[in-house]
């Protein structure tokens, strides 16, 4: 694959696409069970409730891997990411309540960089809240 998005085409302030990412239990489990993180603050609500969350909450690394997917879609390769990092400043919860989260994702190119590489930066947020913090990936455009 190679990205779809031409550098020429590309302004610093271009939006990406905005896309929300529905979370529930099952897809806790189902990640738990890839990843092989099986921390019962992202299965156990009374266990989570005991360590002194609100709730199960997701685990941070798929928040971080749903948040970039609005990047490997507007650039159409995953592999066109170069580099990608985050902090996490809050915890999605995640009800038991057959709906649960949803994890809402926006993204803009902060800046052009040398050889047809560009930096997206990203918001994600839950519930009204920031969840991910300094959020930037660096992306070889075609």
């Amino acid at each position: 694959m190679a990205a779809k998005i031409a550098y020429d085409e590309v302004e610093v302030g271009t939006e990406l696409p905005a896309q929300s990412f529905p979370v529930t239990r099952a897809t806790l489990v189902q990640y738990a069970g890839a990843s092989g993180d099986f921390n019962p603050i992202h299965w156990n609500e009374k266990f989570a409730v005991e360590v002194g969350l609100p709730d199960v909450i997701a685990h941070g690394m798929f928040t971080m891997a749903e948040a970039i997917r609005v990047v490997t879609d507007w650039v159409g390769d995953p592999g066109a990411v170069i580099d990608y990092g985050t902090r996490f400043t809050k915890p999605v919860v995640v009800p038991n309540d057959g709906t649960g989260a949803l994890i809402e994702v926006s993204g803009k190119v902060a800046a052009k960089l040398d050889d047809g590489q560009v930096r997206v930066d990203l918001t994600a947020t839950s519930a009204g809240q920031k969840v991910l913090g300094m959020a930037r990936a660096v992306v070889r455009l075609a």
